[in-house]
């Protein structure tokens, strides 16, 4: 069902920019999305660097072609994740300070904003399948219970988008 696909989507997405709320931890996901001005070309930076976590706390990011250090130095800086880039010459290397409550508590509020923007997906989702279900003029019993496993959907993927809130909700607040 075309439905449950897109329902998927929705969950793969959230789950994609989960991983950009930084829990004090490197994680090479905090830097998907940030595009590098490469000979002029928006290019994202994973495409342009080998990115290594060689502690808890520290990121490395290593590019392929030396000269495009200082664009990504910028984009880094541009990108507003809370973390002064240290270009050594050779790598950007980026420390991620310990998290604060106050940071943690905005963090957190922040994934709930996504996992209800993920909820909003799901609900446009389930409206375009319900209009199509209504656009087939099936029997009133064949039509009642096609709505019915529409709603059963959004029932489970609402349940998994909740799981993943909470799971990174006290990811966020473990210390």
């Amino acid at each position: 069902m075309d439905t449950e696909k897109r329902m998927q989507k929705v969950l793969t997405n959230l789950d994609e920019r989960l991983l950009t709320i930084r829990a004090g931890r490197a994680n090479p996901g905090m830097l998907n999305g940030i595009m590098v001005s490469y000979y002029g070309t928006p290019t994202p930076i994973q495409s342009l660097a080998n990115i290594t976590v060689p502690e808890a706390r520290e990121l490395f990011v290593k590019p392929f072609d030396r000269s495009v250090l200082k664009e990504m130095e910028r984009a880094i800086n541009e990108a507003n994740l809370g973390i002064s880039p240290v270009n050594n010459g050779e790598m950007i290397i980026l420390t991620i300070p310990e998290l604060t409550e106050e940071r943690r508590r905005e963090y957190v509020k922040q994934a709930k904003a996504v996992c209800e923007e993920a909820k909003i997906a799901l609900r446009n989702v389930r409206q375009d399948a319900n209009n199509d279900i209504k656009a087939l003029e099936l029997p009133e019993d064949e039509e009642k219970q096609e709505l019915e496993n529409v709603q059963e959907l959004i029932n489970k993927y609402n349940k998994l988008i909740d799981e993943k809130g909470k799971e990174k909700e006290e990811e966020l607040m473990s210390v």
